[in-house]
């Protein structure tokens, strides 16, 4: 017997919010999508986080499918692929070449070919319960590796000091969106869906942490790189008027240089004069 019945009314209420909390993180990168298409480049950004999370929306519909007590991952997966598409659409058409080429070699790989894989090897090779063991487990890995993904960007926050590349608010709802759903996973006894958000908390903290320590440091840096840049503008400035004053200098004392000729031209001239 279960710890919880399926229909324990907590089961429904954590599984809307964390529809509700999931959306959120869905829309969590709208920030960094907005700079994107601002500046028309992708920048430092990565899409990987993306490719990863489309793909574990997908195998998570299809988990859903087959094991009919969870269908409220339905909902907001298909939500989440939608979105997530969207996403990778916008990233690759600002990326750069390469980027671009890196970014449709890792859909092509992943959501089409990996997708398509567990989709028949499931389907013709697992049978019964077996099936949904199977996927479960799939979907456990991939999921670790949604809350994973984001700390690719790690290295390159801490090399360079700077957060601008690490969004606060996805590690945020990341981290609520994992309470919400261990939850559910925990009333449903369910272990492939409680079992990733204990580690999709810890990751989330993790970040959130690692942003707070940086957020400061990133001040700092922008501030040391500004000084240099003033420093060099004052440089500049006072080159510019030691040349001008330079030059102002040399003209009057063309035309000092001048007007003494001059007097002098007019003095010989008076002296032939009186002279005749």
């Amino acid at each position: 017997m279960a710890l919880f019945p399926v229909h324990h009314p907590l089961v429904f209420v954590f599984g809307v919010l964390g529809n509700v909390i999931s959306f959120m993180v869905y829309l969590a990168p709208l920030p960094t999508f907005h700079q994107i298409y601002k500046k028309k480049s992708t920048e430092g950004f990565q899409s990987v986080p993306y490719v990863v999370a489309l793909f574990s929306a997908m195998l998570w519909i299809f988990y859903a499918f087959l094991n009919t007590n969870a269908s409220l991952l339905i909902t907001i997966n298909s939500i989440g692929c939608f979105i997530e598409t969207a996403y990778i659409v916008m990233f690759i058409a600002y990326a750069t070449k390469q980027a671009r080429i890196t970014t449709l070699k890792l859909v092509f790989l992943l959501n089409i070919c990996g997708f398509g894989s567990i989709l028949i090897l499931t389907l013709f090779l697992a049978k019964g319960a077996n099936r949904v063991h199977v996927l479960g487990w799939v979907c456990l890995i991939f999921s670790l590796s949604v809350f994973v993904a984001p700390l690719f960007i790690i290295r390159q926050v801490i090399r360079t000091k700077s957060v601008e590349y690490m969004p606060f608010l996805l590690s945020f709802f990341l981290t609520l969106s994992a309470v919400m759903w261990f939850f559910y996973g925990l009333l449903l006894k369910d272990i492939y869906i409680a079992g990733p958000n204990i580690l999709g908390f810890l990751f989330g903290i993790a970040q959130m942490v690692l942003y707070l320590i940086y957020r400061k440091a990133n001040k700092k840096v922008l501030k040391d790189q500004k000084l240099p840049e003033l420093a060099e503008q004052i440089v500049d400035v006072v080159k510019l008027s030691t040349m001008v004053a330079g030059e102002v200098n040399l003209v009057n004392q063309l035309d000092n240089e001048g007007q003494d000729n001059s007097d002098k031209i007019e003095k010989k001239g008076l002296e032939v004069i009186v002279t005749t």
